[in-house]
């Protein structure tokens, strides 16, 4: 596994948990690492993907009961990850140190959450999630040959809107960035009155400038919520780590207007400005976020990634990063 303390301590988004009924396993890769998430006796696992004897992924396996065979050996781990079965020496007792490593696994806002190491913190705060006004629409994952960094950057980069997302988020007649207020503290990175003029707001056809409000909660989870007057709309977004340069991403849409919207029209909408976003994404150059501010040029535009980048290097984080 990849060693950067700070991701290691955190927790990274691996499945949906709808895609994991009881009795069901998901492979899954995290720093580099492979992983197997499976569900038992109402228990929720996350190991290392490998079997100690000769190294086959668990993954390929199957659930029996609550144990988890290997489809190399036949090994049989427990919800421990203790092997308590070689089917070659039936009579024989595993030996103690033939136990799986295994991870901190959790469910919160519908989503299996994985911390490799010791978690520093809670999940980062969602404040829609149990808000009933608000509908909440899953969307992705999306796949991305980048650093996660880079991805989070461009969540929060608003200038870039009417060029890669015109039509959709802005209009390239509109492209002034009105200055804002960055602040960083104990919850991270925040981002107010940052006002940009959008084609369709609303679903009302009629262009008009529109507020928001930026948070980065931890290295690889953001969200934003619109602050103007009018129908509430809110994006939680959180990147793992699958490599240096693959990420997947994680999605969910939280609006309180437009309740007739088929969930498919809102998630549809987002796979579009995601696929505008990738290749943009997937191009950038050095492909690990530069961390030193004299290594690219800034604007007063660009203080919210300023902020991220400065934050990040305070925190110490390595991965994804140059």
């Amino acid at each position: 596994m990849i060693n950067d303390p700070v991701l290691k301590n955190d927790w990274h988004v691996m499945a949906w948990a709808k895609d994991l009924p009881e009795g069901g396993m998901l492979p899954a890769r995290l720093l580099g690492e492979d992983i197997v998430i499976w569900r038992s006796g109402g228990k929720l696992m996350a190991w290392q993907d490998l079997c100690l004897h000769r190294g086959t992924r668990l993954s390929l396996g199957r659930i029996d009961g609550e144990t988890l065979v290997c489809p190399y050996h036949g090994w049989t781990y427990n919800a421990d990850g203790q092997c308590v079965k070689i089917p070659a020496h039936p009579d024989q007792t595993p030996p103690a140190k033939a136990k799986v490593q295994s991870y901190h696994v959790r469910e919160g806002y519908g989503m299996i959450w994985v911390c490799p190491g010791e978690p520093a913190h809670d999940l980062p705060p969602f404040d829609e999630w149990d808000d009933a006004e608000f509908r909440k629409v899953a969307c992705g994952p999306y796949t991305l040959l980048a650093s996660g960094p880079r991805a989070i950057e461009n969540f929060l980069d608003v200038a870039h809107f009417p060029f890669v997302h015109e039509g959709y988020l802005g209009d390239p007649g509109h492209t002034e960035i009105a200055d804002y207020e960055v602040t960083t503290d104990e919850r991270g990175v925040i981002a107010d009155n940052i006002r940009v003029w959008q084609p369709n707001p609303d679903g009302t056809g009629i262009g008009k400038e529109v507020t928001y409000t930026y948070k980065v909660h931890r290295p690889l989870t953001a969200y934003f919520t619109k602050a103007s007057e009018g129908p509430s709309f809110a994006i939680f977004f959180t990147v793992a780590p699958v490599d240096h340069l693959h990420s997947i991403g994680w999605m969910w849409v939280c609006m309180n207007y437009a309740s007739d919207m088929p969930d498919s029209e809102v998630s549809g909408y987002q796979d579009t400005i995601i696929a505008q976003d990738i290749p943009i994404v997937q191009s950038q150059r050095p492909e690990l976020l530069p961390l030193d501010l004299q290594a690219e040029l800034h604007l007063r535009s660009d203080k919210t990634a300023i902020a991220y980048r400065r934050w990040l290097n305070a925190l110490g984080l390595s991965f994804g990063t140059a």
